[in-house]
């Protein structure tokens, strides 16, 4: 029995998705678990395979944004009827039941193949445009039919050609077969500047310039509208603090036989458990409420070839580090596969993003809304340092925190900051 394919429901926020790339053709055999097509929602792109077999009789909708369970195409029997379906579904097209019914447009006399190839153009006023030099496919015509001129082609020379040259110029115009109408100078064409046009041409037939335009994909669409629209709302400022990442090594190198851990891991849960204690930088502002939260949702960015997603450790305040590790590693896998989750990559309430294996050693990274706040890590860099009285060399790295200003003020954003100093050089305060 004919039936439709519908867009599917990926993940419990998706409304609508973006179908693209059909695998399959109108008339084709179709196995249930055969790959039809690819969806791409607003961070994810993941293949749809067929939940019944048949014969795919429609396609409906071959690219575009469709909603969820709306249909997108007809699949049953071959000699099944499937007028009513398509009827529904707003895409039937008439069929002429004679095909000596069908009318192909008359073509007018001007628009004929040989009409459309042809220049009309008398052979005296081509003549001329030999001598002058003019290129008639350049020409306007005003004569009947378009026709050109011979004073169409003489009021070209007149205003196109530029007459103005030096003998010198004219000499090395032969010798470097330049076409001096081709420079653009409003002044006397002089040698140099013969010289100077033909080294241009020649640098360009070996410099090879080209263009390419590549229409957005989904994720590159949702990324632009996201980051300007959360510039557009957070009125920002940015907090840069260094701090010493000793104790924190030490930890990684104590740890490395029962967990091998990323200094992302540990910033995780440090994190996390400073924002309980700064509750602001971990709220959302719904209206003219702002939401805070006894559990922290932390997002950690990852860099994709063809964009930035944000998987998220769910109450990663209650988990250890060794759980924390997992997890990270694990979606960091997901996301280069295209295997994440809609749920895995919503409800956030905070963002890290670390670029400190780029040697960059500050930036202002944009907040992740509706997140009020995202902390960037930067790489870590030996200093000399004043210890006690002593110098000393010390692996600094810097933290750069963008904070909304409509919820978290400058005191408040220092604070966390400068606990956030305090766990990193004690992480022992951990275990407290």
């Amino acid at each position: 029995m004919a039936e439709y394919i519908v867009m599917p429901k990926m993940g419990l926020t998706m409304t609508e998705g973006f179908l693209t790339n059909w695998k399959k053709s109108e008339g084709d055999m179709i196995n249930s678990g055969d790959t039809l097509f690819d969806v791409e929602t607003d961070k994810l792109t993941n293949s749809y395979e067929a939940k019944s077999s048949g014969i795919l009789r429609k396609i409906i909708v071959r690219e575009g944004t469709v909603k969820v369970l709306e249909p997108v195409a007809v699949i049953g029997d071959a000699d099944e009827d499937i007028s009513a379906l398509l009827a529904q579904s707003g895409s039937s097209v008439p069929v002429p039941e004679n095909k000596a019914d069908v009318k192909t447009p008359s073509m007018a006399p001007s628009e004929t193949p040989a009409a459309a190839g042809r220049i009309k153009i008398s052979p005296r006023a081509k003549k001329i445009a030999q001598d002058l030099g003019v290129d008639i496919s350049s020409v306007s015509g005003t004569g009947p039919g378009g026709a050109i001129t011979e004073d169409d082609i003489k009021a070209f020379a007149e205003k196109n050609v530029n007459k103005k040259i030096s003998p010198a110029a004219a000499i090395a115009a032969e010798q470097l077969n330049v076409d001096t109408n081709q420079i653009q100078k409003e002044t006397r064409i002089m040698k140099d500047d013969v010289i100077k046009f033909k080294l241009d041409e020649e640098l360009m037939k070996y410099a090879s310039p080209m263009e390419t335009r590549k229409t957005m994909t989904t994720m590159r669409k949702v990324i632009a509208k996201r980051m300007h629209e959360s510039v557009q709302t957070s009125p920002t400022v940015n907090y840069n603090l260094k701090v010493d990442t000793t104790a924190m090594k030490q930890l990684k190198d104590d740890l490395k036989d029962a967990v091998k851990l990323s200094y992302t891991d540990i910033l995780v849960k440090i994190v996390s458990m400073v924002l309980l204690e700064h509750p602001l930088l971990n709220s959302s502002v719904d209206g003219n409420e702002i939401i805070t939260r006894n559990y922290v949702n932390m997002g950690v960015a990852v860099a994709l070839p063809e964009g930035l997603l944000v998987p998220v450790v769910k109450y990663a305040n209650v988990k250890g580090l060794k759980d924390i590790s997992k997890e990270i590693k694990d979606m960091g896998q997901k996301a280069k596969n295209n295997e994440l989750t809609a749920d895995e990559l919503t409800g956030g309430t905070f963002t890290i993003t670390n670029i400190g294996m780029f040697g960059i050693e500050s930036f202002t990274p944009i907040i992740n809304q509706p997140e009020v706040a995202i902390l960037g890590v930067n790489t870590i860099e030996e200093e000399a340092r004043v210890v006690e009285g002593e110098i000393k060399i010390k692996p600094m790295m810097n933290l750069s925190l963008t904070a909304d200003h409509r919820v978290v003020d400058g005191a408040v954003a220092a604070s966390f900051m400068a606990k956030l100093k305090q766990y990193i050089e004690k992480p022992g305060m951990l275990l407290l």
